[in-house]
């Protein structure tokens, strides 16, 4: 009889089939009870962040402006001769009369000793002729000589008075000249590169010997677009316009210098559409520099009340520019910004900042909105 075809052979199949599908559904229906996990939180973001800041700013224009000398002069001699001896170094500041050269005196001195000889010898014959045309003015009046006569002393009395007058001009002439031997600076300033040495001859009104600027106050000129010059004028008329010229330096140490404009132009550059304007600078410490470059800042007026951010917490987008606030329960929004310009490092925001606010300051690229942040740097207020 066979094992298979039996009755136990069915009933025992027919319960591992039974098993079977109880196994299966049991499996199905742990499937389907099962949840899925929820996806971890995202790590909390470290970030810098900065407080929103109000502060009274000024309006300003800002320009690149050169350096130029307040004054500027070419010392040239204005007599003849040999340079015997030079007073002062190249690059040296030098007061007004101070000696610069000296020309060799001796043929003016010479010349000045024959001109007073002159004026003496020429003294004395006038001196003479007057005496001998009073004495025929009393003759004449007694007919004891002839009018002709004395008309004739009476001329050359004259005659003499003249040479007396031309030879006390040409006595101051030569005085002149012989004061002109000793070169002094006109003006306070800087010495530039000398242009003659001892022992050469210069010639009267001919090449610099030297040139001296003065630095001592000093000019800044710059250029402003012209569409700024109402404004401008209507602020100047009100005061003196203030302006600051900063000068770059090594580490981003910029050394700045406060000065007054003092000058604008009176028209406009047709082929830039600028206005040229100059401030001029005590400049004490003699900080700028002919030649150099600096930039210029014109201040207009002052904005009070005005909401500041460090400028690197503002961001640029598809829609323009934003800034994440970092809410109270730390997390951070996604902000739309108006810009309304640039001051000392910070960025003036007209619209969607109130004072008081935090923003982040760096490590925007980790955040989305509604991010966990934690603040890495202690959080100043403006």
């Amino acid at each position: 009889m066979s094992s298979g075809s039996g009755p136990l052979g069915k009933g025992f199949f027919n319960i591992l089939k039974m098993a079977a599908l109880a196994l299966l559904s049991a499996v199905l229906l742990a499937a389907c009870n099962s949840k899925p996990q929820a996806a971890p939180p995202p790590p909390v973001a470290p970030v810098q962040a900065a407080y929103a800041s109000v502060k009274t700013i000024p309006v300003q224009i800002a320009a690149i402006g050169s350096v130029e000398a307040y004054n500027n002069v070419q010392v040239k001699s204005m007599v003849s001769g040999q340079i015997v001896r030079i007073y002062y170094r190249d690059g040296q500041y030098v007061r007004k009369g101070q000696m610069l050269f000296e020309i060799d005196r001796r043929p003016y001195e010479a010349a000045l000793k024959q001109a007073m000889a002159n004026l003496s010898r020429d003294l004395a014959l006038a001196k003479n002729a007057t005496r001998d045309a009073e004495r025929y003015a009393f003759l004449v009046r007694k007919d004891y000589v002839p009018r002709e006569q004395y008309d004739q002393l009476k001329t050359n009395a004259a005659a003499q008075d003249a040479v007396v007058q031309a030879d006390k001009a040409a006595l101051e002439n030569l005085q002149v000249q012989l004061d002109y031997c000793m070169i002094r600076s006109p003006i306070d300033g800087r010495t530039g590169s000398t242009q003659i040495q001892i022992g050469n001859v210069v010639k009267a009104n001919d090449a610099p010997m030297l040139v001296i600027e003065q630095v001592n106050p000093i000019y800044v000129s710059f250029s402003v677009p012209e569409q700024y010059l109402d404004e401008i004028k209507k602020y100047d008329a009100k005061g003196r316009l203030g302006v600051v010229a900063s000068i770059p330096g090594q580490g981003g140490n910029n050394t700045t210098e406060a000065g007054q404009l003092s000058f604008i132009n009176n028209q406009v550059d047709t082929n830039t559409g600028t206005i040229m304007m100059k401030a001029t600078f005590k400049n004490l410490d003699h900080a700028l520099w002919p030649g150099q470059f600096v930039n210029v800042a014109l201040t207009l007026t002052e904005t009070p009340g005005a909401v500041l951010v460090p400028s690197e917490a503002v961001q640029t987008g598809p829609q323009g520019q934003y800034v994440y606030v970092i809410r109270p329960d730390m997390t951070v929004m996604l902000r739309p910004v108006v810009n309304g310009g640039t001051y000392k490092g910070y960025t003036i925001i007209k619209e969607g900042i109130a004072a008081g606010e935090r923003v982040v300051t760096d490590g925007q690229l980790r955040l989305v909105p509604g991010r966990k942040v934690s603040i890495k740097n202690p959080v100043m207020r403006g």
